[in-house]
């Protein structure tokens, strides 16, 4: 594996696999690699002849409280864990070669509605940083298709997004979430977590999977209710899941997308004469910021 710290040494490397017919995959990480980043390389190996892997922890996407400072970096054992894993290059750029101008003087970027709710509400600008260095990286490296997780579900779709909008030609693929034996999903900052907060993480999956099976209908709704009520250690945290996605009115329209025509998810029960259910219109299309529609999941 041929590593780069320069754009000038990394554009050679990839005009030479141009020459020989070869199509390029990338895969752009922050690096402290584990498992989860191991299988983006494979995904992005069965589709492409050449594998190239980016480690840059990019500063415009932390706010001024965050761990930009503090984020593991680990560069040789990722060096290590990516040539095992067969990935042909790696560009390791300094801060000075993605933003020349510095990053207050930078181009800025902004991927409308869909990185201002979610996640997005409580980190303002941080999928705009986002979005500015994916955009660099893509025109650096200029793959032929690129691989991100699933994990990071709205950051997929900004990606995608800013992909169409901005004429990338570079096919997005998604990767699925990796997860630990206990159900939490692999990430860098689960070694943040101490004492109890590993547990309590680990029942955010477990209570988004109850909240799913709830909304389906059929008669286990009322029991899959409570006992996702209960693993939410009281209610507090589901209730705080509900209330996010109830009030931000692009995720309730992600959370509506795959309901049948006709169904109605409020509870069961009669229905005064006033107000009976609503009959809800199919969706005829996904929409915008997750084009194929299929990628959500707890």
């Amino acid at each position: 594996m041929q590593t780069h710290t320069t754009l000038a040494a990394l554009r050679a490397q990839i005009r030479q696999w141009r020459r020989e017919g070869a199509s390029v995959g990338f895969v752009p990480t922050m690096g402290n690699l584990h498992a989860g980043h191991h299988a983006l390389i494979d995904l992005a190996r069965r589709h492409a002849d050449r594998v190239v892997a980016s480690i840059f922890v990019n500063p415009t996407q932390f706010g001024p409280n965050e761990d930009y400072a503090r984020y593991p970096r680990t560069p040789d054992s990722d060096i290590n864990g990516l040539a095992e894993r067969g990935c042909d290059a790696l560009f390791l750029p300094p801060v000075e070669q993605m933003y020349p101008y510095g990053t207050m003087a930078c181009v800025q970027m902004h991927v409308p509605g869909i990185t201002d709710i979610l996640d997005g509400a409580f980190r303002p600008g941080h999928f705009n940083g986002v979005a500015q260095v994916v955009a660099r990286l893509f025109n650096m490296v200029q793959p032929d298709l690129a691989v991100f997780g699933r994990k990071d579900y709205q950051q997929l779709q900004v990606i995608r997004y800013m992909a169409r909008e901005m004429s990338f030609p570079v096919e997005i693929i998604p990767a699925p979430t990796l997860r630990e034996s206990d159900g939490l999903a692999m990430s860098s900052r689960n070694q943040y977590l101490q004492g109890d907060e590993r547990q309590t993480a680990t029942r955010i999956h477990q209570t988004l999977l109850f909240m799913r099976d709830a909304a389906r209908p059929g008669p286990a709704d009322r029991r899959h209710r409570g006992r996702g009520h209960r693993t939410a250690g009281g209610g507090g945290l589901q209730r705080g899941l509900h209330r996010s996605a109830a009030r931000r009115p692009v995720a309730a329209k992600v959370a509506r997308r795959d309901r049948p025509a006709g169904v109605d998810r409020r509870a069961p029960g009669p229905h005064p004469p006033d107000r009976q259910p609503r009959v809800r219109r199919p969706l005829t299309r996904a929409p915008d910021f997750a084009p194929n529609g299929k990628d959500s999941e707890c």
